[in-house]
Parts: structure tokens; sequence; C-alpha cells
């Protein structure tokens, strides 16, 4: 993980973003202790036991000896709508679990992305889904993008405020 960060020239960046495996683990906290984090996202699915998971990552990022910022919280595999049904949804893992627990723990909802082919069909050929235009899954991350953003840029007004 240090290599990632020492050793990599990443140029100028405006967000940098590290997808790490579920959990509280070591990884974590090597990440909380050699990074200066503006914050932390939590994905979950809707289901209780990936929900239960989703908090204990929350109450571990807020934890006093780590205090790195929950942005907020999205929604994974939300809903299911067929191809040849637009508009239906089956709520296959459950409904609203990560909205519910962002509610519950007060941290903003950033978003909920349905089970969609065409995301994983863009990630075999290595085109991400946002770039697909006018499809369910482009339009989902875009919320997703437009709120994440809003939080870190209120986030970092906050910060800067703060120390002035």
């Amino acid at each position: 993980m240090g290599q990632l960060f020492t050793d990599a020239w990443w140029g100028d960046l405006d967000y940098m973003i590290v997808d790490l495996p579920p959990g509280t683990g070591d990884i974590h906290l090597s990440l909380v202790q050699q990074v200066p984090l503006t914050g932390a996202v939590i994905v979950s699915t809707p289901q209780d036991v990936a929900l239960a998971d989703a908090k204990k990552g929350v109450s571990m990022f807020q934890l006093d000896s780590i205090k790195v910022p929950v942005l907020g919280i999205i929604e994974n595999m939300s809903f299911f709508t067929p191809p040849d049904m637009p508009d239906k949804r089956y709520y296959i893992f459950g409904q609203d679990g990560a909205r519910q627990l962002a509610s519950k723990l007060d941290v903003p909802f950033l978003g909920e992305l349905p089970i969609v082919q065409g995301i994983r069909e863009a990630g075999d050929v290595g085109r991400p889904a946002v770039l697909q235009e006018d499809t369910p899954a482009a339009k989902a991350f875009s919320i997703i993008l437009d709120n994440f953003v809003k939080e870190v840029n209120a986030h970092v007004a906050m910060k800067e405020s703060h120390i002035q």
C-alpha cells in the first residue's frame, strides 16, 4: 500500500479514489495512518449482513484515533430492472438498506447503483459505465458523482473555515 502513495507520481489530481475490500482490517488502518484522507465513502448492498459490515466501517472511520470523515454511503445492487420492462424494479437484496443506514448514522446517502449487465460488460472491456451516455448505469453513476463532489467540497470548505 505504501508504495502506491510514495513511489508513484500521480501528477495533479482532483480526486484519488482507492477501492478497499470490505471490512475494518489492517489495510484500512495502514491507509489512514500513511495518507492524509479527505474522507471515506462506504459502499454496501442492501441486505442486513452487508449493512452490518458497512456500519462497522463507518464506526471505524469515526473513531477518535482515526477521525476520517465519512462523506457518504452508496448502495450497490439496489435493484434489478429487466431491459424489456424498464418500469419494473426487483429488490433482490432488500430495499433501501443503505439509505436507511445512512439516515440512522447521520451520514449522507450518495445514491444507488442498480444491477445492470452493462456495468459488468463495460468493466470487462475497460470502458467505465459512467461514459455510456443515456443509460441507467451512467445516470446512476452521475448522480452519485455529483453528490460525492458536493460532499467533498463541503467538507473541504468547512475544514478551511476552521483553519482561518
